[in-house]
């Protein structure tokens, strides 16, 4: 199911206005020029953090009045009929959707990455981690891409045995036919870019504070 488009925008945070703050001057100042996304988003991150508190607090009253909107705007929204409130709700039983081998990379370099650089944003990692990975000769990334196929076929394996379960049990329950075959796969397809999108949350959030 897509979007609600009657649904309220969530809120947004200090940092967030502030980007959009860094957007207009840029706008301003270069009209029509191309962004690259990555290296503003780098520059606004740098602002941000020689920002003082005293020019903080416009944002933080933005956000504030944000928020009052949004938790009005949420008392008065009725989801639509069959809706369950934004995402449907995984079954923890699921098995998890596998990494791919540049995610198995990420993990085992991550640490050193955090170590060699103090205070670097989660951002930052990210694109510093993607630099690595095409430096990478394909006989270098290959036990990374073998570790990411044995998890894919573990998964697989997986998920046979969660399906032949839920088919069993589920057998004869009105309005549940064969389980939840769709939804093994299709919500964790998301999983990878939720881990990025909720460290860069808290991470605004960090800066909020």
């Amino acid at each position: 199911m897509g979007k609600d488009p009657n649904k309220p925008r969530g809120k947004t945070s200090s940092y967030a206005f502030f980007v959009q703050t860094c957007r207009e001057e840029h706008k301003k100042k270069s009209p029509g020029t191309k962004v690259d996304f990555a290296e503003f988003s780098k520059k606004c991150s740098e602002r941000w953090k020689t920002v003082s508190s005293k020019e903080k607090v416009k944002f933080e009253e933005m956000a504030k009045t944000d928020k009052v909107r949004y938790d009005r705007e949420m008392k008065n929204y009725m989801p639509p009929k069959g809706a369950k409130g934004g995402k449907k709700q995984k079954d923890p039983n699921a098995p998890k959707r596998p990494p791919s081998a540049f995610f198995v990379f990420c993990s085992d370099h991550r640490p050193k990455v955090k170590n060699d650089n103090p205070g670097i944003s989660i951002g930052d990692i990210a694109k510093k981690l993607g630099v690595m990975w095409s430096k990478l000769s394909p006989k270098e990334k290959a036990p990374y891409e073998q570790k990411a196929m044995k998890l894919k076929e573990k998964y697989e394996k997986d998920v046979a045995a969660y399906r032949a379960k839920a088919d069993g049990g589920k057998k004869g329950g009105p309005g549940r036919p064969v389980g939840k075959k769709a939804e093994v796969d299709d919500d964790d397809d998301e999983d990878e870019e939720d881990v990025e999108e909720e460290d860069e949350d808290d991470d605004d959030d960090d800066d909020d504070d």
